[in-house]
């Protein structure tokens, strides 16, 4: 299994400090622009991705958005910017967490443990929990809707997963953001939101389809199959 962390950053000295960092415990590939990006997933297999924001050729959004689109690998935004609606962008993106420069590499070395740890929390145990219309896999991490599979970025997949084994119970918009992004995340409950708009959007694929996650006024949201 890869074991390899790809760090993509313009900035030398910041990769060179990333890799001494991390390098006792991962093997760590340096990218120094966003071109090929796909290539170097590929090349690379990595098991997290620490994606810079602003990057030549591509920014670090454009290429969030495009890991996205093909690869469940989870994403840390590294970035200069520290203003609060860069960071809820980011996560609307896919991102599982933001670090702001300048940063303490041992900070970074604890969210990149964390965020692996969280990604994937419940691979060890070969479960499957059903629904009507619904399945979750949770060894493969996979998700099917009326028997046709559905791809997760690894928050949402985290997101249902958490909602649907504990149905009917609400969730605080504060309580999601503690249990699925850390204790230590300083967002705010925006990420939440942005996360079940799109959760939703792909679970209800069809008109006629069952609903799964449901607003609870004033308080957050809860996982409850309706017709």
């Amino acid at each position: 299994m890869s074991n390899t962390i790809l760090v993509v950053d313009d900035d030398q000295n910041i990769c060179e400090l990333i890799k001494m960092y991390l390098e006792d415990d991962f093997n760590v590939e340096i990218a120094n622009d966003g071109r090929d990006i796909q290539g170097k997933l590929r090349n690379t297999s990595p098991i997290l991705v620490i994606l810079d924001v602003m990057l030549p050729v591509k920014n670090g959004w454009e290429l969030c958005r495009e890991i996205r689109k093909e690869w469940d690998i989870p994403i840390i935004m590294l970035t200069a910017k520290g203003d609060e609606t860069d960071k809820v962008l980011g996560l609307e993106l896919g991102a599982d967490d933001y670090i702001t420069k300048p940063f303490s590499p041992r900070e970074l070395t604890a969210r990149v443990k964390a965020v692996l740890r969280r990604s994937s929390s419940g691979g060890g145990n070969a479960q499957i929990i059903r629904f009507p219309g619904l399945v979750l896999d949770i060894e493969s991490r996979r998700v099917k809707v009326n028997g046709e599979p559905v791809e997760l970025t690894p928050k949402e997949f985290e997101l249902l997963f958490l909602m649907a084994s504990n149905s009917g119970r609400v969730f605080s918009r504060e309580s999601l953001l503690e249990k699925i992004w850390g204790y230590d995340f300083d967002g705010d409950t925006r990420a939440v939101d942005s996360q079940i708009k799109r959760l939703r959007k792909k679970l209800e694929i069809l008109p006629d389809n069952h609903s799964y996650i449901h607003t609870v006024w004033g308080i957050g949201y809860k996982f409850e199959v309706q017709p």
